[in-house]
């Protein structure tokens, strides 16, 4: 894929049916990839209200990242939280799958650390990812992060008509930051 210049601005209210469109696709993006997707049942029958990410929008302690192309197209977007004692939480992380295997997934988390630094001092970052995607878990360690031992329930009671594993949950992992601060006052 030819290079791809990336501007990144605030979600507004006005996007919040864009960003539900993106993060719903690309959860249920197919991948050659094993442990990338995990449940392709759980993929396509996941659902995100618009609501839902219109109330993260309008939530002061959160900001949704959107990551546009040169003809203001939404690429990618993450949502980041402020949390106690300088942590930023990362979540809803999404791209557009023409544009996964880019590298823009790495751009966009890239940023989004670096925007928690510059905006809230963090010097911790949290997220965490669905056990069952063993693939993307092994992608967040190589951008960092590490699992931190704890684990988060999986929300079962969306998702009743699906046969899912016993040991289904979300693993919690956590990236110290160590460098300069210049990184972060470019975002």
């Amino acid at each position: 894929m030819a290079s791809l210049n990336l501007q990144f601005r605030t979600a507004t209210p006005e996007d919040a049916d864009q960003i539900q469109e993106l993060v719903e696709t690309a959860f249920r993006t197919e991948d050659s990839r094993s442990g990338w997707t995990g449940n392709t049942e759980l993929a396509s029958t996941f659902r995100l209200d618009v609501g839902e990410v219109a109330s993260k929008i309008a939530n002061p302690q959160n900001t949704i990242l959107m990551a546009l192309d040169d003809d203001k197209n939404l690429v990618a977007s993450i949502e980041v939280a402020k949390r106690d004692g300088n942590c930023g939480r990362l979540s809803m992380i999404a791209v557009n799958d023409r544009y996964q295997r880019s590298g823009v997934g790495r751009l966009v988390l890239a940023y989004a650390e670096a925007y928690c630094r510059r905006v809230w001092g963090a010097e911790k970052f949290s997220l965490n990812a669905l056990s069952i995607r063993k693939t993307l878990i092994e992608w967040y360690m190589r951008q960092g992060y590490q699992k931190t031992g704890e684990t988060s329930p999986f929300p079962r009671e969306r998702f009743i008509s699906l046969t899912l594993p016993e040991d289904m949950c979300f693993i919690e992992m956590e990236k110290d930051f160590k460098g300069p601060l210049e990184t972060a006052q470019q975002a």
